[in-house]
């Protein structure tokens, strides 16, 4: 049996694998950074054998609260992924899994790989966007925009600020599939309202790297808006550049959450220029979304932050502030939505995907007043 994690965001260290029942793994930290929870790797030659892999350092977690009624995901192709029996002590995470062929993988949930987002936007350009490369990373990569409709509203959305949060991208992907029918009527309808500018991946370093949360050199890019610099955040700075060029009408920040399983929206509330006109739009925003997919829903989320209490770090909060504009954070799980649960494959690409199709219905429903 061996365990390895040497591949497009692996992340995993085996301290004894000798024993099936009783395999030992930690997750490696984020680097320069105490940030850790994402893990993905594969373990070999295990056809038939029952394993309990036990994650040994599960309680020093960045989101302890995320292992509770947490369930691992298992792929046996990359392409399907499934869950499989997880148990939390407290202490440690347990995996319980007897595989049926000679390699399977697992991660904290589905992972999106550097080269499926590669293969995103080749097929996004060729179904029409315009593609702008806005800069690098401090690994080298490239930061990627997708432009589509030519009306005079700007509409951004943006994901994986925090890599880990591989959610986000699947959500993207759904996104960009309904966007581009062409014999979409909403779809046609929004792009002749509103320029369509998308990133779909704001960390590629912490992707490829199997960071949970952070860049090639520990920044957190959702607490760099307000002081982005190229030493340390560029994925944020040329995106917040490129924002200003062409101003902002309506932001979609999307994330995953680690213990809430639900999906929900979190806005701008504690800003210094929040308005009963912004509060207007977020409601109908949600509302329409509710009735556009039911595994979006209103009722749990995050607190709502006190009037004058923004943190101007964070994106949702710095881009409403900024550029006077409906502003919001999309969360998805990284368990199962408990409103309407799977038992095979809890939260999943799929719905994902489905759940990103559906927001161009919410949109439609404040396209004309976000101006």
């Amino acid at each position: 049996m061996q365990i390895t994690a040497g591949f497009d965001s692996g992340n995993i260290r085996c301290i004894d694998c000798s024993d099936p029942s009783n395999v030992r793994l930690t997750i490696n930290k984020d680097h320069q950074s105490d940030f850790y929870q994402w893990f993905h790797f594969r373990a070999s030659g295990v056809c038939d054998m029952p394993l309990k892999m036990v994650i040994e350092n599960a309680k020093g977690a960045a989101y302890v609260g995320g292992w509770e009624n947490y369930q691992a995901v298992a792929s046996y192709d990359r392409q399907i992924w499934f869950r499989v029996p997880t148990t939390w002590d407290g202490e440690t995470l347990t995996i319980d899994h007897a595989p049926e062929t000679d390699a399977v993988y697992y991660a904290y949930f589905a992972p999106y790989s550097m080269e499926r987002h590669a293969d995103l936007v080749a097929a996004a350009v060729s179904s029409g966007c315009t593609h702008e490369l806005l800069g690098s990373t401090l690994d080298g990569q490239d930061m990627d925009l997708l432009r589509v409709g030519e009306g005079p509203l700007n509409c951004w959305l943006i994901a994986r600020q925090h890599p880990g949060e591989s959610m986000a991208e699947w959500w993207m992907e759904g996104l960009l599939d309904r966007l581009l029918e062409a014999d979409d009527p909403v779809a046609r309808l929004l792009k002749e309202k509103a320029t369509f500018h998308i990133v779909p991946n704001m960390n590629p370093d912490g992707s490829a790297r199997g960071h949970l949360r952070t860049n090639a050199v520990g920044a957190n890019l959702n607490r760099e808006w307000k002081d982005a610099s190229s030493e340390r955040s560029p994925e944020v700075l040329c995106v917040r550049e490129a924002m200003a060029a062409s101003g902002v009408d309506f932001c979609l920040d999307v994330h995953g959450d680690e213990a809430l399983p639900y999906n929900f929206i979190a806005a701008a509330e504690g800003i210094d220029g929040w308005t009963e006109r912004l509060h207007k739009l977020t409601e109908t925003f949600k509302s329409a979304y509710v009735r556009a997919n039911p595994d979006f829903q209103t009722k749990y989320g995050y607190e709502v932050d006190a009037p004058n209490s923004s943190d101007l770090k964070k994106c949702t909060d710095y881009v409403a502030q900024t550029h006077d504009c409906l502003s919001m954070t999309l969360e998805m799980p990284f368990k199962d939505n408990a409103d309407a649960p799977d038992e095979v494959y809890g939260w999943s690409p799929d719905r994902c995907r489905i759940l990103g199709h559906s927001v161009l219905d919410a949109l439609l429903a404040v396209i004309d007043d976000l101006r």
